[in-house]
C-alpha cells in the first residue's frame, strides 16, 4: 500500500510515497519511501502537442537513475492511447532493499459546468 504527501504542492513538486505492508490484526509497518519526480510528465502536457501528431508509444522524454531520483531503471514518458503516461520503478529508501513500479497519467477532463451551474433555485 502506497500513500503520497503532496496535497498541497504545486503539481510538478516532487511527492513523497510511503510503502506499508497491510496487517490484518496490527498496525500497518512502515516498508520505506520513495521521491516521485513527476516535473518530467508535467514537461511534455505543458508542451501541447497536437494529439493527431503523435502516433501511440511515441516516447516523449527519458529519464535515467541518478543520485537526484529514486529511479532503478530508465523510465519514459509516453503518448499511450491518447494520454500521456510514465512507467517507473523506484528503488525505496529508509529500508534495506525493496522498489516499487508506478505508472503516473495525465488525464485531461471536460471542463465542468462550474459553480455558476451548481446554484438552486
Amino acid at each position: 500500500m502506497a500513500r503520497g504527501a503532496n496535497s498541497d504542492r504545486h503539481r510538478s513538486q516532487p511527492t513523497t510515497e510511503e510503502v506499508f505492508d497491510k496487517d490484518t490484526f496490527s498496525r500497518d509497518d512502515p516498508m520505506g519511501d520513495a521521491e516521485v519526480d513527476v516535473a518530467p510528465l508535467m514537461e511534455a502536457v505543458s508542451m501541447n502537442p497536437r494529439e493527431e501528431s503523435l502516433r501511440n508509444g511515441a516516447i516523449i522524454r527519458s529519464e535515467r537513475p541518478s543520485a537526484r531520483n529514486c529511479l532503478a531503471d530508465e523510465s519514459h514518458v509516453c503518448w499511450r492511447n491518447g494520454k500521456f503516461a510514465q512507467d517507473m520503478i523506484l528503488r525505496l529508501r529508509n529500508v534495506e532493499s525493496g522498489e516499487i513500479q508506478l505508472q503516473l497519467q495525465w488525464v485531461n477532463f471536460p471542463p465542468g459546468p462550474g459553480p455558476a451551474a451548481a446554484t438552486t433555485r
